[in-house]
């Protein structure tokens, strides 16, 4: 079976993707076809800005350039991010298509080592020639008519295929995204289930006073739930409890500028991405998961119960993701938290009192200060770490702290 590769040099994560891909397509007996497209040309069938790093809120500019380093360094990939990143691409990915199939992944390795280890302007017309005449090809190869079409023939039918974004990942008609979604791309090429590895012993006795991992969230995240069914786990591995901190996720986006609803403002493509994606993950952490038919949530009730008993969270976290109950009607949320074995009536009637109105408040407050962007965010070791797919990098920080 064949692995189709779709990236662009100008993007860390495919950089990072493509130091690891060959080695998960062979465990699996697969080949790897690279495919080079046009980010920007991505962007641009699908109406977004050639480079949305520009409209991305400093909050979540900060975390994402933490995150290429920490991915990287995970992956044993070196990386120097250049201070004029993101550079102009389409000619390196015009020399990539240029090359023949038997030098391809040789000059796109090059192009990658160029732009993401050396710190060389791939957009030179000098850096593409010396790499082109290192690898035998002519060079202003990257010039020709029949690059400037391959690559734009690339791009379209990536597109039309469901891509929105690289790295890429093809297996048969199913489309992945992200470096850090390789398992399931492995496990689609061995035609079997993603299997989660068993966690690693667990020091019987850890450090005494450890401080607990910070775990900001919201129960209108589908991604806040599937954290909030692994967070207790990843910390006890390292010796250490949660501090739950509930937030109010749309006041939060409002102060940092995203918009309240941000998968509403994906494309076609991604939404459907995103769900199926998410439908990976519960089968990956073996939790049920069902969108909810309520959705957008207006998670203000739940939230201020979760603020009263944090004990609560899980069971309410369940009853919203887990089996598509009503959270926002008093009288639903009193019967789901009965049943879990707390006294509904009195949380939902303390979920009025100024206090708990008052540390909802400040709770979100505390998130803004501590530059978060979006739920989950966990705090540990000094750090935020966004998004419930990054539990294994919190994992690891967890495991080297002192």
């Amino acid at each position: 079976m064949a692995l189709r590769f779709y990236y662009d040099v100008v993007c860390p994560f495919a950089y990072i993707a493509s130091t690891r891909v060959e080695a998960v397509a062979a465990a699996a007996g697969a080949s790897v076809e690279w495919c080079p497209v046009l980010l920007g040309g991505v962007f641009r069938a699908l109406g977004a800005p050639d480079d949305p790093n520009q409209r991305m809120p400093e909050a979540k500019a900060r975390l994402s350039r933490l995150d290429i380093l920490r991915q990287a360094e995970a992956a044993g990939a070196p990386i120097a991010v250049p201070d004029a990143h993101p550079r102009r691409s389409v000619d390196a990915m015009r020399l990539a298509v240029a090359a023949p199939p038997r030098l391809r992944v040789a000059v796109s390795r090059a192009l990658f080592e160029a732009y993401w280890i050396r710190g060389l302007d791939i957009a030179d017309p000098a850096v593409l020639s010396a790499i082109a005449a290192d690898h035998g090809l002519a060079a202003d190869c990257f010039r020709s008519d029949a690059a400037r079409q391959g690559l734009f023939d690339a791009t379209s039918a990536f597109t039309a295929a469901g891509g929105f974004g690289v790295p890429g990942f093809q297996v048969g008609e199913q489309i992945w995204w992200g470096q850090d979604r390789l398992h399931f791309v492995e496990a689609a090429l061995r035609g079997a289930p993603a299997v989660r590895p068993v966690d690693p012993p667990v020091d019987p006795a850890p450090p005494a006073g450890l401080p607990p991992v910070t775990f900001f969230h919201d129960f209108s995240s589908p991604f806040s739930y599937l954290a909030a069914t692994q967070v207790e786990r990843v910390a006890a591995c390292a010796g250490r409890e949660v501090a739950w901190v509930p937030i109010l996720l749309g006041a939060l986006f409002r102060t940092i500028g995203t918009a309240d609803v941000p998968m509403f403002t994906m494309s076609e493509a991604k939404q459907a991405w995103v769900l199926r994606d998410l439908e990976a993950w519960a089968t990956w952490w073996g939790v049920p998961f069902r969108f909810p038919s309520r959705f957008p949530i207006r998670s203000v009730l739940p939230l201020r119960v979760a603020l009263q008993e944090p004990r609560a969270t899980l069971p309410i976290y369940r009853a919203v993701w887990g089996e598509d109950r009503d959270v926002v009607d008093p009288g639903a949320l009193t019967a789901i938290l009965d049943e879990a074995g707390f006294d509904g009536s009195a949380l939902v009637a303390g979920a009025s009192a100024p206090t708990v109105k008052a540390a909802l408040r400040a709770n979100t407050e505390r998130a803004v200060a501590a530059g978060v962007c979006g739920v989950p965010t966990f705090g540990a070791a000094g750090q935020l770490y966004w998004g419930q797919d990054r539990l294994p990098l919190l994992e690891r920080a967890l495991r080297r702290a002192p």
